[in-house]
């Protein structure tokens, strides 16, 4: 009995220990969070009711986060400017409609912003922003509009003139409807090749960003920067992004390891907690 009671304990304090190192590891790292949709009408796991929505950036303002900029970061980074405390980024892909009726207000209400990743060829379409709408947006002041690409292909299947077309496009676009410099990329669904950073640098972007449930680190490349996920439409919404937050540190590695084995252990991966 002393003896599994010594080895129970001996596994505590390991585990105690690893958590404190990926903490510590990670303590001049930002989040940088993606959402996806914002309405009270839809019900899939990308799509968080307004009030939810709302309670999460009152959260982060009563804990004294301060948003700041894809640029702020990066100028921190590569320059070495001043970050305020608790820095955070929050960005919204696809570029929806709902990002005018219910998000602006909210950002507007509490003085926050975020950067919206667009997929070019989408706006105007039905349920999306309209060019008119996106450059009253960038106006105001709470967002800024960069690249989701032209029109959302899988960047992996793609080669040569169709990849360039597809990220330099969707650049091209951006600037000319909004007279200012498109300096980032959020890759579709995360997914992204050499090429595809090779080729996001070379037209010019500054960043790009990825999907996964880590901090964005200095030492990373600059062209896969991490975005941790926000979902909704579940139960304990906001305490679950709060473990998603405040957690990220020790959910990355849980998720990454619960992607490679997915495939081969569906079963195993499902048994597997991401909050």
């Amino acid at each position: 009995m002393k003896k599994f009671l010594l080895t129970m304990l001996v596994i505590a304090l390991a585990t105690a220990g690893f958590i404190f190192w990926l903490f510590q590891r990670d303590a001049d790292n930002v989040p940088i969070l993606i959402y996806h949709r914002v309405n009270d009408s839809d019900d899939n796991p990308t799509t968080l009711k307004v009030a939810d929505f709302e309670a999460q950036i009152k959260f982060l303002f009563d804990n004294g986060y301060h948003v700041i900029s894809p640029d702020d970061l990066l100028d921190a980074w590569d320059k070495g400017k001043d970050l305020p405390s608790n820095p955070i980024v929050l960005t919204f892909d696809d570029g929806h409609a709902d990002i005018y009726t219910n998000v602006f207000p909210i950002l507007q209400k509490y003085n926050m912003r975020a950067t919206v990743f667009l997929v070019t060829n989408h706006i105007g379409m039905n349920d999306y922003l309209t060019w008119d709408l996106v450059r009253a947006l960038q106006a105001g002041g709470y967002m800024d509009f960069e690249s989701h690409t032209m029109s959302y292909k899988d960047l992996t299947t793609l080669r040569g003139d169709k990849l360039w077309n597809e990220i330099y496009g969707s650049k091209q676009a951006i600037e000319w409807a909004l007279k200012k410099p498109a300096k980032f990329i959020a890759y579709p669904d995360g997914k992204y090749t050499v090429a595809a950073e090779e080729t996001s640098k070379e037209v010019g972007f500054r960043a790009g960003f990825i999907e996964d449930y880590g901090l964005a680190a200095n030492d990373a490349d600059n062209y896969v920067l991490t975005r941790i996920p926000v979902l909704g439409s579940n139960d304990n919404t906001l305490f679950r992004f709060k473990l998603r937050l405040k957690g990220a540190p020790v959910f990355a590695p849980i998720h990454r390891f619960k992607t490679d084995i997915a495939e081969g252990n569906p079963e195993v991966a499902d048994l597997i907690f991401i909050p």
